[in-house]
Order: C-alpha cells, then sequence, then structure tokens
C-alpha cells in the first residue's frame, strides 16, 4: 500500500499546476471565475456559462458577457481566417475561398433589394447589435434577421413563423415569448431579438460553428446532426451537401447579405455593387503554345475556384513547368474570382478529375496557411 500511495503522491506532484489551478477556478462562491486571457472553447466552463445565460431573466453579467464573446468569436473558424470580418483587409483574403463562388449567384439575383435593406435598416440593425452585445455573441448575426423576414416585424411565413425572428408559436413560447389570440411577442423588435439571442445560444452549444447554426436555424437541429452523422464531419463545406437544399441556400443568403452590408462603406447603396472578383466568367487573357502533337492528345474543361497549379500538378504527376507550359496564367486568373479554361493531356485530365475535390481542399488548405502566415 505504502508503495501505491508513493506512486499517486508522485503523479500528484507532476501533473501540471496550471491545469489544476484552471480547474480549481472553476467554481467561485456558486459562480464561474473567468479567465479574461483564454476561453477554452471545449471545456465544460462554456456550456455552464450558455446555461445560466439561457435561463437567466435578468441582464448577463459583465464578466459572463466577455467570457461569450471571446467563445462564440470562433464559431466563424470555417467563414473568416480570423473569425470576423475586418473591414480594412480585402474580403477575398479573409473569407474562405469556398464561400466565394458559393454566393455569387445569390448576390446577382438580390444586389438591390440588399443595398436598399442596408440603407433603411441601419435602426434595426443598430438595435439588434446592442442585444447581441449583451449576451456575448457576434454582431454578424443580425443579417440573420435579413435573410429570415428583410426585417419586417409583421412577416409571416406560410408554416405560421412571424416577426423579424420568424419564430414558430411554440419555439417563441419557449424563450419567454408571449403568443396568443391578444398578443404576439414574436412581431416585438426587442422581445424577439432577446428571444433569437438565447435560441442562437442554444443551437451554439452543441453545434460550436455559426454556419452550422443558421442551417438548424432554418431547418431543425435534427437534420444538421443527421448531415454530420451522414459526412463524418462538423465543417459546413464538408457536410452541406447532406443537408436540404432549402437550409444550404440559407447559410449561401447569410453569406452574401453579410458581404453586401459589410463591403464598400457608407456610400454603397448609392453606387454600382462591385462583385467582379466573384464572378464565374472566363477572363483568361493567356494562349498557351502548343505543338500539333500536343493539341491532338488533349482535354479542355473550365474550372472556378481556389485551384493551385503546383497542388494539381503534383497530384497528377506533372511538372509545374509542363503544367504552366498548357495552362499559362492559372494561378493569376483563379486568385482574381475568374474561371480558366484548364487544357490538359487527356490522360491527365481524367487523373485530374478523379481527384478533383481532394486536390480543392489541399489548394484552399495551402492558401490559407499562406494568408496566414502573410499577415503575421
Amino acid at each position: 500500500m505504502k508503495k501505491y500511495f508513493f506512486l499517486y503522491s508522485l503523479l500528484i506532484l507532476l501533473f501540471p499546476f496550471s491545469i489544476l489551478n484552471a480547474q480549481s477556478k472553476e467554481i467561485k462562491g456558486g459562480d464561474i471565475a473567468f479567465s479574461k486571457t483564454k476561453a477554452d472553447t471545449s471545456s465544460k466552463i462554456e456550456n455552464k456559462v450558455i446555461d445560466e445565460v439561457i435561463e437567466s431573466k435578468n441582464p448577463v453579467k459583465k464578466e459572463k458577457v466577455e467570457y461569450l464573446s471571446q467563445v462564440t468569436k470562433y464559431g466563424f473558424k470555417n467563414l473568416f481566417k480570423n473569425y470576423s470580418y475586418n473591414s480594412s483587409i480585402p474580403y477575398a483574403v479573409q473569407v474562405n475561398p469556398f464561400a466565394e463562388n458559393y454566393m455569387q449567384d445569390y448576390l446577382k439575383a438580390h444586389e438591390q433589394s440588399l443595398l436598399t435593406l442596408k440603407k433603411t435598416g441601419l435602426p434595426y440593425f443598430n438595435l439588434i447589435d446592442g442585444i447581441l452585445i449583451q449576451y456575448g455573441l457576434p454582431k454578424e448575426l443580425k443579417y440573420l434577421a435579413v435573410i429570415e423576414s428583410d426585417l419586417k416585424s409583421n412577416a409571416l411565413s406560410v408554416k405560421g413563423a412571424r416577426g423579424p425572428w420568424q419564430f414558430m408559436d411554440y419555439t417563441a413560447k419557449g424563450y419567454g415569448l408571449v403568443v396568443n389570440q391578444y398578443e404576439d411577442d414574436r412581431t416585438d423588435y426587442y422581445k424577439s431579438t432577446n428571444a433569437a439571442a438565447k435560441y442562437l445560444l442554444h443551437l451554439y452549444k452543441d453545434l460550436k460553428d455559426w454556419l452550422l447554426v443558421i442551417a438548424a436555424y432554418n431547418g431543425g437541429p435534427g437534420r444538421v446532426y443527421s448531415a454530420i452523422k451522414k459526412s463524418g464531419s462538423r465543417n459546413f463545406w464538408d457536410l452541406q451537401f447532406y443537408l436540404p437544399e432549402e437550409s444550404r441556400n440559407h447559410v449561401k443568403k447569410f453569406i452574401a447579405t453579410h458581404y453586401i452590408m459589410e463591403t464598400g462603406g457608407d456610400n454603397i447603396a448609392d453606387s454600382k455593387f462591385n462583385y467582379s472578383s466573384l464572378s464565374g466568367n472566363d477572363s483568361s487573357a493567356f494562349t498557351a503554345h502548343l505543338s500539333a502533337a500536343e493539341k491532338q492528345d488533349i482535354d479542355s474543361m473550365k474550372v472556378s475556384g481556389r485551384y493551385m497549379a503546383n497542388i494539381i500538378a503534383k497530384n497528377i504527376s506533372m511538372s509545374e513547368e509542363d503544367f504552366n507550359h498548357f495552362n499559362p496564367g492559372f494561378d493569376k486568373v483563379l486568385s482574381e474570382g475568374d474561371a480558366y479554361k484548364l487544357q490538359l493531356p487527356t490522360e491527365k485530365m481524367t487523373l485530374f478529375n478523379s481527384k478533383k475535390l481532394d486536390i480543392l481542399n489541399e489548394s484552399v488548405t495551402q492558401l490559407l496557411q499562406s494568408v496566414n502566415i502573410k499577415s503575421r
């Protein structure tokens, strides 16, 4: 027994003091003690705070708001490289490359209506921002109300969802809103936004990703959990095609709305919005000088997205020099958001098509890594 006691004591002494110290701070006088320098997004502390905030009928304490604001910003990790949009940096540099082509069709169809709403919706945005901040939530979430209702307090869906946040009556009642034949708090901006903040926190508690939360807000969390199970991933870009099209499009609308509302400065509504960097048009001005023999055995296809020449060349067992011989200016054209007419020997094109998704994923990873290095 003395031998075991000695080993046990030794293990305690060797156990990192910092971890023990962090755990000792978890509960203090029945409440939580918070660190302002580090938010552990995977700890039980996070979920405990979220539960307390959702259940609380009083304003959230300042220290908990500060904690949540540090935790919840990481929910945009799959949209922005630094977790939130920075207006001083070009949008294309900081947004996940998957998002660019993903939203271009919605932008083209809804540009003018969104630009108008950018101007007329300012009072509503200010009100929503003020409430979201009180819950430690990212201000970007206000754009969910745009795609839900165009900010209309009396918006009513065919399924019975109502108000700027489009609550069904049973969900609204679950978050403290009064809904009966005489009164409907779903149409009250202040009350419904407070309820929406709590509901968004509830979804975030389990999903830990705002793109997944937006999909769940539209189609229900069950469908998102099903997509996670089928895909084996919690990354929206990996599981998106396991979601219903409506929920997938909801995320597309959110990203496009954020793009319109946050870029271009205060006078964007008075000028033509420029989304040329997101266009899918072939703007290649480069010509490959191929021999007659090379032209006899070649396939071509239009590609767009953030493919990288060196990654393609590596995956199809081709030198970079040979790849650029067939595809001059490839990286330049795709980096500007345009499509490119890819040309490869037939055998290499077949190999490219069989590995296309893996090549794109690897290219995006390399691109994001290079952006992170440049930003330091």
